[in-house]
């Protein structure tokens, strides 16, 4: 009987992956309340700490065997789980559960990893409530240790050439290692789109679909499965019929991508002339190479986040001025728009706690362009270094979650009196860089045209202005099927932006998901937006609709459209001016 489960797809510029199962069951035996007499506690405490140095000298044999080719921020990965195994804040806390409770280490180790999970469980940011992740993978590495599990199993020791790995979760070091054996996909019962195992799926290009909860109980070894990254869907015992029309639908995949490759190197041009300026959105340095492969113009945001994550201190100015010097050289004149902190209001360091860390709605507390005024010793040297590295090659700095223009003002302010210090302090900069904010909020979006008269430039971040104007958190299962970027109220409020740059002669670019979304690309041209950024691996995907475009015939339909946004559904607007006919042959 053929089974099919739906879970959260990871795609990848192939999206589908079909092969035989290897299922790991490892760290499903659970622990069990053990309690323990006094005279037992050291012995308990030694055979924890064995257990973590254990733990640590096998990641650190992973580390080592990692194939030169991996990009080096992918290894960096397995260095904060190292860095997690000499935290006084996981050990010390371990070590004093079993002394106070009387308990056997596996059990203190996993109340201990209970009471952290629950407070990133909390956290509004989605980023940092995804980093549970690393907490679930070194727990279970020191688990795996005191239940006298070998740490490599045969899941990273076998050739695994072709294979579908199904686990319970994938710590990144099995996840780098699985693909480098020749895996061809990954489904696991945890994990969401923001986990390390998503960002190392992308980045490897790896088909995957996380969050199947108890799939490992469902699947076979050795049966073959079809895993389908871009509708999240996994399908087990299929019938030979629709094994074929899987295998014909990865076929016409790859000989899509192969075919889009050549358009690489064209520029963007629509139909009727108009230029397009494609960008790519970075998380971490190794996109760089994709986006330049796929004809990146350059970076139309580059977050800065990571550079905070994962450590017990703050990067000082020459960290970010180090960063950004080598995205630079990688990007071999192209430019680059960095992104000014943007985390929420809890934080994963405690060197960014503040005493405004505890408020009953974070979304809407101190965090982003807020939480840098707050604290200047956080914003400057991230200003400083963006200063310094624009005397290096073309930068633009970009100012996020802005609600009004007294914020910009204030952090105008601040840049000036940093260009002085640069002054007096006889360092070079870019007196001209340019400065923008992103659009995320209703208040900013209805507000665009006094913005835009501060600005530079603006970009539309449509993940916060969805989620902030429909008032829906789209990583909550129970009401993420209300978030449409198709609403009325969110054309309305691109299109207040994108007239409000227009108006004033600045440029407007999108960096948000629905930049890349090809089911609103030519709606996104007919509106007159002429910057697009996006993931790298979607870059040639949305150059193809718009070489394919007449923009001047799409605003026309654009203007019927919103003619009609209140009568009708706008999904089925959209589906009649993606059906629209270009009327002009390719230039």
């Amino acid at each position: 009987m053929t089974l099919a489960f739906q879970g959260i797809g990871i795609g990848s510029s192939n999206a589908i992956a079909l092969g035989p199962a290897f299922v790991d069951i490892r760290g499903q035996g659970g622990v069990t309340h053990a309690p323990i007499d006094v005279d037992d506690i050291q012995r308990e405490i030694e055979r924890f700490d064995l257990a973590v140095e254990a733990a640590r000298q096998a990641l650190k044999q992973v580390r080592a065997q990692i194939p030169r080719e991996t990009p080096v921020a992918i290894a960096e990965f397995i260095d904060a789980h190292l860095l997690m195994l000499e935290d006084t804040a996981l050990i010390d806390g371990v070590r004093q559960i079993v002394a106070d409770q009387l308990c056997s280490a596996e059990w203190a180790l996993q109340r201990h990893r209970d009471a952290l999970i629950a407070v990133f469980e909390q956290m509004d940011d989605p980023y940092l409530r995804t980093r549970r992740d690393d907490i679930e993978h070194v727990v279970g590495q020191i688990q795996g240790f005191l239940r006298g599990e070998a740490h490599r199993s045969t899941l990273t020791e076998r050739d695994l050439a072709g294979y579908v790995v199904v686990a319970r979760d994938l710590a990144p070091a099995d996840a780098i290692l699985l693909r480098h054996r020749g895996a061809v996909a990954f489904v696991t019962e945890y994990g969401g789109p923001m986990s390390h195992t998503a960002i190392l799926a992308r980045s490897l290009g790896v088909p995957a679909v996380m969050g199947l909860h108890d799939i490992t109980r469902y699947l076979r070894a050795e049966e073959l499965l079809i895993v389908d990254g871009a509708s999240g869907t996994v399908i087990a015992n299929a019938d030979a019929r629709l094994v074929d029309d899987y295998r014909q639908r990865l076929r016409a995949i790859q000989a899509r991508q192969t075919g889009l490759r050549a358009l690489a190197g064209r520029p963007a041009r629509t139909r009727d002339g108009i230029e397009i300026r494609l960008q790519a959105n970075l998380e971490l340095p190794e996109d760089i190479e994709l986006a330049k492969a796929n004809g990146a113009l350059g970076v139309g945001l580059y977050r800065t986040e990571f550079l905070y994550m994962n450590r017990a201190d703050l990067p000082d100015e020459e960290e970010h001025l180090a960063n950004y010097s080598a995205m630079l050289a990688d990007l071999d004149g192209r430019p680059i728009t960095i992104r000014t902190l943007d985390l929420g209001v809890d934080k994963h360091s405690e060197a960014l706690a503040t005493a405004h860390s505890n408020v009953s709605n974070p979304a809407l507390g101190l965090r982003a362009i807020r939480l840098c005024l707050k604290e200047p010793a956080l914003f400057e040297p991230q200003l400083r270094a963006i200063l310094r590295a624009s005397a290096l090659g073309p930068v633009r700095l970009m100012l996020p979650l802005v609600t009004s223009v007294h914020e910009l003002d204030r952090a105008l302010a601040i840049i000036a009196d940093l260009k002085r210090q640069l002054d007096r302090e006889g360092l070079d900069y870019d007196d001209d860089l340019p400065i923008g904010a992103m659009i995320e909020v209703p208040a900013a979006a209805l507000t665009a045209r006094a913005i835009a008269q501060r600005m530079d430039f603006l970009s539309i971040g449509t993940n916060d202005l969805i989620q902030y104007t429909l008032a829906i958190d789209r990583l909550d299962d129970a009401v993420n099927d209300l978030f449409d970027p198709a609403h009325p109220a969110i054309l309305r409020l691109i299109r207040l932006t994108i007239e409000a740059g227009r108006a004033f002669d600045i440029p407007v670019g999108m960096c948000g998901e629905m930049a890349g979304d090809p089911r609103f690309t030519r709606l996104l041209l007919g509106m007159g937006l002429r910057e697009f950024s996006m993931q790298p691996g979607a870059l040639l995907d949305i150059k193809e609709i718009l070489l394919e475009s007449d923009a001047g015939e799409l605003a026309r339909h654009v203007d019927q459209l919103f003619d009609q946004l209140d009568v009708a559904n706008p999904n089925a607007l959209l589906e009649v001016l993606n059906a629209v006919p270009s009327s002009l042959p390719a230039r």
